[in-house]
C-alpha cells in the first residue's frame, strides 16, 4: 500500500512528502529526515532569505508614490483585496436577492407578466480578473495546441512539410506579442461583428494573441519527436497496412508524447507570460488590466497591490507547470500500467 502512495506522489509531482510516508513505515530516520530536509527545508530557507532582503532592501528604495513596499504592507494589500472581493459578492447577493424579489411580486400581480432578468454589472474585482485570465490563457492554450499537434505531426512524418514550413516557424517564434496584438485587434474588429457577441472583442483578442505566440514549442517539439520515431515501428505499420490515421494515433503519437509534453509546457507557460502583457493593451479584464490600472493610479496603495499581483502571477505559473508536469506523469503511469 504504501509503495502505491509513493509512486502516486512521485507521479503527482510531491516528491517532498515521501520522505514522510517512508518515514511513517519506518526506514532510515536519518536518511529520511535528510532528504525531507533537502527536499523541504532548504526551499524554506531560502523563501525566508528571500522575504528578509526584501524587507530591508524595499526600505532603502523611495520612489514618487513613497517607500517600495515590503512583504508585509503587500499581505496587507492581498486581504484588503480579498475583503474588497466579499464586499462586491455581497453586493451582488444582494442586487439578485431584490430583483427576484421584484420579479416574484410582479408574477404575483400578473402570472403573465414579461420578467426581465439583469446581470450585476458591479466592478470585477481582484479574483474575478484572476479567473478572466486563467479562461483567456487556457482557451489561447486549446486553440494553439489544436493547431500545434496536428500541424507538427504532419511535419515530422514528412520531411519536405517540415522543411517548407520551417523557415516560417522560425520568422514567427520570436515575434513579440506587442507586435501581434495591433494586427490581431484590427482583425477582430474587422472578423467579429455582432449585435449580442457571446465573447467580448478584447477577450478574443487577447486568447488569439496568446495563441500566435504560444503555438510554436508545441509545434516544434512535435515535430521533432515524430521525427525522430524509430523507423522500423513506421515501417511495420506499412507492412501490415495500417491506414494513415491509424499510424498515428497508434504509433506517433504514443511514442512522441513525452516531448510532447514538454512542448505542452513549455506553450503554456509562453502563453500565461503573454497574456498579462496582451491584456494590458487589449484591456481584458484580467490580470494584466489590473496592473495597469493600478499603474495608472498612482496611489499610495498602488505599489502594494502591483506587488499582489506580480506574486499571484508567478504563484499561478508554478501552479500550471505543475499541473502539466502532473499530468504528464499521470499519463504515462497509466501508459505503463497498461503495458
Amino acid at each position: 500500500m504504501s509503495n502505491k502512495l509513493i509512486n502516486y506522489l512521485e507521479t503527482a509531482g510531491l516528491n517532498w512528502a515521501v520522505p514522510v510516508v517512508r518515514l511513517c513505515r519506518g526506514e532510515d530516520a536519518r536518511e529520511q529526515a535528510s532528504e525531507l530536509f533537502t527536499k523541504v527545508g532548504l526551499p524554506l530557507i531560502a523563501v525566508l532569505v528571500f522575504l528578509l532582503v526584501w524587507s530591508v532592501g524595499a526600505s532603502q528604495v523611495k520612489t514618487s508614490l513613497g517607500v517600495l513596499p515590503g512583504p508585509t504592507a503587500v499581505w496587507h494589500q492581498a486581504v484588503n483585496l480579498y475583503d474588497e472581493h466579499q464586499v462586491q459578492r455581497d453586493k451582488a447577493d444582494a442586487f439578485y436577492q431584490r430583483q427576484e424579489e421584484r420579479n416574484a411580486a410582479k408574477l404575483e400581480r400578473n402570472p403573465d407578466a414579461e420578467i426581465k432578468w439583469r446581470e450585476y454589472t458591479g466592478k470585477p474585482t481582484f479574483f474575478d480578473q484572476i479567473g478572466t485570465s486563467l479562461l483567456t490563457v487556457f482557451t489561447g492554450f486549446v486553440l494553439a495546441s489544436l493547431i500545434a499537434i496536428p500541424v507538427g505531426v504532419a511535419c515530422g512524418l514528412s520531411p519536405k512539410l517540415y522543411g517548407a514550413i520551417s523557415p516560417l516557424v522560425q520568422i514567427f517564434k520570436p515575434v513579440s506579442p506587442l507586435a501581434w496584438l495591433p494586427i490581431v485587434t484590427m482583425v477582430v474588429s474587422a472578423v467579429y461583428i455582432s449585435d449580442d457577441p457571446l465573447f467580448q472583442k478584447s477577450f478574443i483578442t487577447s486568447a488569439v494573441t496568446v495563441t500566435l505566440c504560444s503555438l510554436w514549442p508545441t509545434l516544434i517539439n512535435t515535430a521533432v519527436a515524430v521525427a525522430s520515431i524509430d523507423k522500423d515501428w513506421i515501417n511495420v505499420g506499412r507492412v501490415i497496412r495500417l491506414n494513415w490515421s491509424t499510424q498515428v494515433f497508434k504509433i506517433a503519437i504514443p511514442a512522441a508524447l513525452p516531448m510532447i509534453f514538454t512542448g505542452l509546457r513549455l506553450s503554456l507557460g509562453v502563453g500565461w507570460m503573454v497574456l498579462i502583457a496582451a491584456e494590458m493593451l487589449a484591456q481584458n479584464p484580467g490580470l494584466g488590466k489590473f496592473v495597469w490600472d493600478e499603474f495608472q493610479n498612482g496611489s499610495s496603495d498602488s505599489l502594494g497591490r502591483i506587488m499582489v499581483a506580480v506574486i499571484t502571477i508567478g504563484i499561478i505559473g508554478f501552479l500550471l507547470d505543475w499541473l502539466m508536469l502532473t499530468l504528464q506523469g499521470l499519463l504515462s503511469h497509466q501508459k505503463v500500467a497498461g503495458n
